[in-house]
């Protein structure tokens, strides 16, 4: 009976050890998240602000994760490319884009085809800061608020002009907004950039536009500029001064709506790594030197969650749809 008793002893220790080891291989067969370098992808060139923004977050989260962040450069096509990269990744976590509202928003309805579908192929994670502009005005135009611009635009119809620095983005079709809704019949001057827009509005060859508070801050501060208002929900910490246009009754929601940086990954990441990627954001972006590093590139910090980005995303949609529709403006 004894050696009977032993022997069975042994056999139920035996199963139990057996059932243990099952129970732990899947937690040892995958290591924690992350156990090696996560490549963060940049869909602009090197040098500009996403890229900036990339390495500075980037620096910040390595340190925090143990892993190494490593920013790669995939610009071309307005975004797309870099994005495309991301949406078509292994949904690991070891691959997710930095990018502007412009490839995970606006280019779906400025290009006739994308190779992705930023409902389906991406996963939104969080949205890091919002890039709000001020609308400013030559010297010449008698107005100082948003409500008396839009008189004065309304009463010169076909006189006024007004800059953006590309077809589709915000300022023109801020721009195309305004002269519509006030049958204002302006005129759209294109450039090639912000810097030569600048100083066309400043030698008075235009009237208004819609700038970042990076070029044109300096210049209301000498006087060359006059600041109307800023969009967006909350004024500019660069320009505490220069009320909102929605708070200066300009309910419009073509006036709330701005540019904004965020980070995606590529659909079906687990919720986990979408949430502790989240996280690590987060903590990254509450520190003072990020702060203020962000502001001085005149974006301002926003407290996000995977689950208030989709939100904003959702409702944010078909206000730039309908702005960039009444634009009549398309890429290729």
């Amino acid at each position: 009976m004894t050696h009977h008793a032993s022997t069975r002893r042994a056999l139920l220790c035996a199963a139990a050890s057996t059932a243990a080891l099952f129970a732990l291989a899947p937690a040892h067969a995958q290591a924690p998240y992350p156990n090696k370098p996560i490549r963060l992808v940049v869909p602009f060139q090197a040098g500009g602000a996403t890229d900036v923004l990339a390495r500075v977050l980037g620096q910040k989260m390595a340190a925090s994760m143990g892993q190494p962040i490593v920013v790669d450069n995939k610009p071309g096509a307005a975004g797309i490319i870099g994005t495309d990269a991301v949406a078509k990744a292994a949904p690991d976590g070891y691959t997710i884009v930095l990018s502007l509202s412009n490839s995970l928003m606006t280019n779906e309805f400025l290009y006739d085809k994308l190779p992705y579908d930023t409902q389906r192929d991406l996963t939104l994670v969080y949205q890091i800061a919002m890039a709000p502009l001020v609308l400013v005005v030559h010297p010449s135009v008698p107005a100082k608020t948003g409500p008396e611009l839009l008189k004065y635009v309304a009463a010169n119809k076909g006189k006024v002009a007004y800059g953006s620095y590309g077809v589709g983005a915000y300022p023109h079709l801020a721009g195309a907004h305004m002269s519509l809704t006030q049958q204002a019949d302006m005129n759209h001057v294109a450039y090639k950039g912000e810097a030569p827009m600048v100083q066309d509005l400043i030698g008075g060859q235009i009237q208004m536009a819609y700038a970042s508070a990076l070029a044109a801050k300096p210049h209301i501060d000498a006087g060359k500029l006059k600041a109307v208002g800023v969009t967006g929900e909350r004024r500019m910490s660069t320009l505490p001064n220069v009320p909102t246009l929605a708070e200066q009754g300009l309910k419009d929601e073509a006036y709330r709506v701005t540019g904004w940086l965020a980070i995606a990954a590529p659909a079906k990441t687990p919720k986990a790594i979408v949430d502790r990627i989240a996280d690590e954001v987060r903590k990254a972006t509450q520190q003072p030197d990020v702060r203020e590093r962000v502001a001085a590139m005149g974006f301002e910090i926003k407290d996000s969650s995977p689950e208030l980005f989709a939100a904003a995303w959702k409702q944010e949609r078909p206000v730039w749809e309908r702005l960039i529709k009444q634009s009549g403006a398309k890429l290729e």
